[in-house]
């Protein structure tokens, strides 16, 4: 939960980072110095999300699957909350790798194109759709977590 947080919450710096990142609001030595900030927060931010889907697939999801006192059981159980489970959690847990693939395919374009990404507003502009579609399916995924953990918390 954590690093997801982590992850949610840079999204902010980031977008900044990105959108800032213009030959007219910068100076030689400003792109220098943004350029090495914003290849190396990428990048953890794409470790961030590999690190937070790998401990949500696991180390919680068995947790969420355990026989018999599992989540998973208890949603099934109860024809009310069995949707939780047949859509919500199905869906969740595919989704949430779309997320640190998006945000590896950002870093690696910034530190492939390094401070030349200055000059390509197009670049730029496509970078940011990949970065804010990141942030929106990891923020999806975590909503649907919470409200499964809502509807038949793990013990």
């Amino acid at each position: 939960m954590g690093l997801g947080a982590l992850f949610l919450l840079s999204f902010g710096g980031g977008l900044a980072g990105l959108y800032s990142y213009r030959i007219r609001y910068l100076t030689t030595e400003g792109v220098a110095e943004r350029s090495i900030r914003l290849e190396l927060g990428t990048a953890v931010m794409a470790v961030v999300a590999w690190l937070t889907v790998f401990t949500g697939s696991w180390i919680v999801y068995p947790w969420y699957r355990a026989e018999p006192d599992g989540a998973k059981f208890q949603l099934l159980a109860n024809p009310n909350t069995a949707d939780w489970h047949n859509f919500a959690m199905e869906w969740k847990e595919h989704i949430a790798w779309i997320a640190p693939l998006l945000a590896t395919a950002v870093a690696f374009a910034v530190i492939h194109y390094g401070k030349d990404l200055v000059k390509s507003a197009k670049i730029r502009k496509g970078l940011i759709a990949f970065f804010t579609a990141a942030f929106l399916i990891a923020g999806v995924a975590g909503l649907l977590g919470a409200l499964i953990t809502k509807s038949a918390p793990v013990r």
